[in-house]
């Protein structure tokens, strides 16, 4: 099966390179940064071995889509998305926290409320709510940014005071990520879908602060069916949902959870199809656009030559 596992280009102008879990990043200059979205996939923070085919595409379209519909709503680092794995855009000094905000107790939040938590990331939950019950109103549950290993929760009070961003700064990344997840919240109900819960990531160039990173992505978000929430609800089932997490719970339920001396089961072809299927899936139903696979037949260098007609339109 065909997959964009990993890219290596030497591009006019780099001055560095970083391979994340998912995405290849190259500093071009000291202004600009290129985001290769290859099909990697990542759960409990470990790289899985194999990669799932237009993963990438899905998640650098999605997230392109995203950037620009809510750009009105708050300034972001795009400048092109010359190719369908490809967005290129102003490089930012990031903040070392992720901004995650919750709608409903589902997931990471679910887990800590189970466990008989009642306060996460000094946000306190009331008391006597179910899986996947909504929230009195969405909660903002920051996480350091690791640059290896796990991130960890944090509160606001504790950010502020280790002085890791300060109150200025913190309360204006609060403000965005309510706006963001407002619009977000708006345009899933336009197709059908439930925003549930989503992280953002800001950095600040020239002394103001950009959205950076993907947006309202499978891999970064998690969205509900709307039809049927209620009822599947009070009869206590699960729901529909639209998200990595089936991923995870694979995983789960094949012993793996990312700690010390477990073992990735193996990723049989038809589970790997299942997962392309999946996202391909999400991506329509979340952009309401038909999803154009592109041919894997000499991919690396139709990226390379996108990246380098970007150049030539904006003499790089």
């Amino acid at each position: 099966m065909e997959a964009l596992f990993e890219t290596k280009f030497q591009l006019p102008q780099q001055t560095g390179y970083y391979r994340g879990k998912v995405r290849d990043v190259y500093s071009i200059g000291t202004d600009l940064l290129v985001m290769v979205a290859s099909d990697r996939i990542s759960a409990f923070d470990v790289v899985l071995p194999r990669a799932i085919p237009y993963k990438g595409q899905v998640l650098n379209q999605i997230a392109s889509h995203m950037l620009d519909a809510t750009s009105d709503v708050v300034p972001n680092w795009k400048l092109s998305s010359p190719d369908p794995n490809v967005t290129i855009g102003y490089r930012c000094e990031p903040f070392k926290v992720e901004m995650v905000i919750r709608g409903y107790l589902t997931g990471h939040a679910w887990r800590t409320y189970k466990s008989g938590l009642r306060v996460l990331c000094g946000v306190k939950l009331p008391e006597g709510l179910k899986e996947h019950d909504k929230l009195p109103e969405p909660i903002i549950t920051p996480t350091t940014k690791a640059s290896e290993g796990h991130d960890e929760d944090i509160s606001r009070e504790e950010i502020i005071a280790r002085g890791i961003v300060s109150e200025s700064d913190y309360l204006q990344l609060e403000a965005y990520t309510r706006k963001l997840f407002a619009k977000g919240t708006e345009i899933a109900a336009k197709q059908g879908l439930i925003l549930v819960d989503t992280k953002y990531e800001f950095g600040k160039r020239d002394g103001r602060i950009l959205l950076m990173d993907e947006i309202h992505t499978p891999d970064s978000s998690r969205y509900f069916f709307s039809e049927g929430y209620e009822a599947r609800q009070a009869k206590g089932e699960q729901q529909k949902q639209l998200s990595k997490e089936f991923v995870r719970e694979w995983l789960i339920e094949n012993n793996f959870m990312g700690k010390e001396g477990q073992t990735v089961p193996e990723m049989t072809d038809a589970f790997v199809q299942s997962v392309t299927e999946r996202y391909i899936e999400l991506y329509e139903l979340v952009t309401g656009k038909k999803f154009e696979r592109q041919s894997y037949g000499g991919a690396l260098g139709r990226i390379e030559k996108n990246i380098l007609n970007f150049y030539a339109s904006q003499q790089v």
